[in-house]
């Protein structure tokens, strides 16, 4: 097997039409020995979606922890710091990933897929949980079964399927949000722009502007879902960003200002000390960097 051949092994299968792959019991993961380089944390490429059907594990998103057990289901957008846990005894599990340019051959939004409410996590419930499960069945049937054969439309069918599944549940009992909500609709907006324009650091106003809101209306939007005004929204993402890669990469306090469109470094200092409670320098000291 040569590179490439282990490389689309070792990522799952995927679709020749689509940016969508998939793995489960039927596809399963690799050896122990096989699986420390997929093991290391890495940035989020994809939209991810996993269902345990038995069994329970725990995965490490954006420096928290999330133990999924029967029927609970984890989801994750691109761009987030994701570290896969090594695989249980007797878990029985579905993953599925999918990329923007799959998400936009939909013919809806889900808007849960942003997480508005800050809980990446879904717990189905019996009927729910069985109508989940067979759908993902069906895809994994359709990718690793009969990848070759499968019709792009009918692929798509399933996948809009299982989001709408998963959109239904996520905002259930969460009255009064409507998934239709405009203002929630603008704070997805908000939310994509931030991750969008993250290292250039545009203004309130800038961003305000580019969703056709006043700065008022994006204060009282933001407060609303995030409960925190949009300023501090985006130094809170920044700060996490920030944390990120202090933990994970070999970069210096002061790269890292300006991989993060600090012009000032020592501004970045002390932002992340009012914001964090420690000085970067020091979080970095403390980080244990092996990834396990």
């Amino acid at each position: 097997m040569n590179m490439q051949e282990q490389k689309e092994k070792n990522e799952g299968l995927q679709h020749e039409g689509l940016g969508i792959k998939i793995r489960s019991n039927d596809n399963p993961y690799l050896a122990a020995d096989m699986q420390k380089k997929l093991l290391e944390p890495r940035r989020l490429s994809s939209y991810f979606i996993v269902l345990i059907e038995s069994g329970s594990i725990t995965y490490h998103l954006d420096a928290r922890d999330f133990t999924l057990t029967e029927g609970h289901l984890l989801f994750a957008m691109p761009n987030q710091l994701f570290t896969p846990p090594v695989k249980t005894a007797d878990l029985k599990y579905f993953k599925l990933l999918f990329d923007e340019n799959t998400l936009a051959l939909l013919p809806q939004q889900f808007p849960f897929l942003v997480n508005p409410f800050h809980t990446p996590t879904i717990v189905l419930d019996g009927a729910a949980k069985e109508r989940v499960t067979t759908v993902f069945g069906i895809l994994n049937q359709l990718l690793y079964i009969n990848k070759h054969a499968t019709d792009t439309e009918i692929l798509l069918a399933y996948l809009g399927t299982l989001l709408s599944e998963l959109n239904s549940a996520y905002f259930k009992n969460k009255e009064p949000v409507h998934i239709l909500n405009p203002n929630l609709s603008k704070f997805i907006e908000f939310k994509l722009e931030v991750e969008t324009a993250l290292t250039e650091q545009p203004s309130i106003n800038a961003i305000a502007e580019k969703l056709a809101l006043s700065t008022n209306s994006l204060y009282r939007i933001v407060k609303e879902y995030a409960g925190t005004s949009p300023k501090d929204y985006f130094i809170n993402r920044l700060m996490a960003e920030a944390q990120r890669k202090l933990r994970y990469t070999n970069t210096s306090v002061k790269e890292l200002a300006y991989e993060l469109g600090f012009n000032d470094p020592d501004y970045f200092s002390r932002l992340f000390k009012k914001s964090t409670g420690k000085s970067a320098s020091e979080f970095l000291s403390r980080q244990d960097l092996s990834g396990e």
